[in-house]
């Protein structure tokens, strides 16, 4: 019997890949969403041949067209009868310090990474607020906590627009939703696979996103996660000066 049924956006690799293989272990039903059909085809087929009672559904998205995003939902919600928390996970890391013409690639990353979770976040609670239940996840990052400078300028402001969303919504007390934030630190993923050798902190897939997976189900406000030494970190960088930021980024 399913615990129920999660929608993951950007589930075709990296974290949103893990944790369809976490999620599904732990007995839930999934719709997976990327731009790479082929790559979430062949995840749902190696998930089914460890948990063949699950059932998992599949489509294209772009988290950036809010038309498929609205439609995406809509499908699944119709296809499963309903769904109980949608994981807003899709996300971009290009960049370029500003002023140095790489204003194409932030442009991306800002409209996938907080424009896209604007509109992830409008029609899962379109979804929840009929149904009065759901649970919202937002994937922010640790890199919210401060500006970021060069080429992760743009992300860090991105997610941390996505920290302020939640927190709004929050703020709301949408009666039967509840929204959880979650700021992962260094967790090895296709999107920092070319620094991960030279990254302190840096965790392994699989323990760092079961770390995120714990803090999901127990429907956590605000989580960083691994919390060593993230927890820490947090609430250090939230109070250093910039000048011994600027050191640490």
């Amino acid at each position: 019997m399913s615990k129920g049924t999660i929608v993951i956006t950007g589930a075709s690799s990296g974290l949103g890949e893990e944790m369809a293989r976490q999620f599904a272990a732990l007995g839930y039903d999934l719709g997976l969403c990327a731009r790479r059909t082929d790559r979430l085809a062949a995840l749902r087929s190696e998930i089914l041949e460890t948990h063949p009672d699950r059932r998992i559904e599949i489509a294209a998205l772009d988290v950036t067209d809010d038309d498929a995003v609205h439609s995406v939902f809509e499908e699944f919600r119709a296809s499963f009868g309903s769904l109980d928390r949608v994981i807003v996970n899709a996300g971009s890391g290009v960049g370029a310090a500003l002023g140095t013409g790489g204003n194409a690639a932030n442009r991306r990353t800002a409209m996938t990474n907080f424009v896209g979770a604007l509109s992830q976040s409008e029609y899962a609670l379109s979804i929840f607020r009929a149904q009065g239940r759901g649970h919202l996840v937002l994937i922010s990052s640790f890199s919210a906590v401060r500006g970021m400078r060069r080429s992760m300028t743009t992300y860090a402001a991105s997610k941390a627009g996505v920290a302020a969303l939640a927190e709004g919504l929050r703020s709301e007390r949408i009666p039967g939703v509840d929204v959880s934030l979650i700021c992962p630190g260094y967790i090895r993923s296709e999107m920092n696979a070319a620094a991960a050798d030279r990254t302190k902190f840096m965790v392994d897939t699989e323990p760092g996103v079961a770390a995120m997976v714990r803090a999901i189900e127990s429907r956590k406000s605000t989580a960083y996660v691994p919390s060593w030494p993230w927890v820490p970190l947090a609430v250090a960088m939230k109070l250093l000066p910039l000048s011994i930021v600027r050191k640490l980024t």
